[in-house]
């Protein structure tokens, strides 16, 4: 039985280390024709409406040294806005950004494809 189990652990390590490999490569690509399809995409001002906002809190624990370790926090922030033609979109911005919005606020609402640039209220 010990024989078959390091024959499969021999099988099965290398091709977890592949997938994983293949997953963080994945999502390198991904993310680098986001940024590429944002810069080519035009600048647009629009009349929008602060729909709802959310947060997404991420936690990561690191082992320290002799078995010591931490926790970190990020979180991200994300704003829905509503544009004349009915339709939403999402989008991150950052936490200062974020404070300054309330929902229901009204104002002209700067982005570049998926990239949020501004926001700035109606009195």
């Amino acid at each position: 039985m010990v024989p078959g189990f390091f024959g499969l652990f021999e099988l099965i390590f290398p091709l977890m280390l592949l997938l994983v490999f293949g997953m963080v490569i994945f999502v390198m690509i991904s993310n680098l024709r986001q940024w590429n399809k944002n810069n080519h995409s035009p600048r647009l001002t629009v009349d929008a409406t602060v729909v709802t906002k959310r947060t997404s809190v991420s936690h990561h624990h690191h082992d320290g040294a002799g078995g010591v370790g931490h926790t970190t926090h990020s979180t991200s922030y994300y704003a829905t806005f509503q544009v004349e033609s009915g339709d939403r979109m999402e989008l991150n911005l950052s936490g200062q950004e974020y404070g300054l919005l309330a929902e229901g606020d009204r104002g002209k609402l700067t982005f570049q494809g998926t990239r949020y640039l501004g926001f700035e209220r109606e009195l």
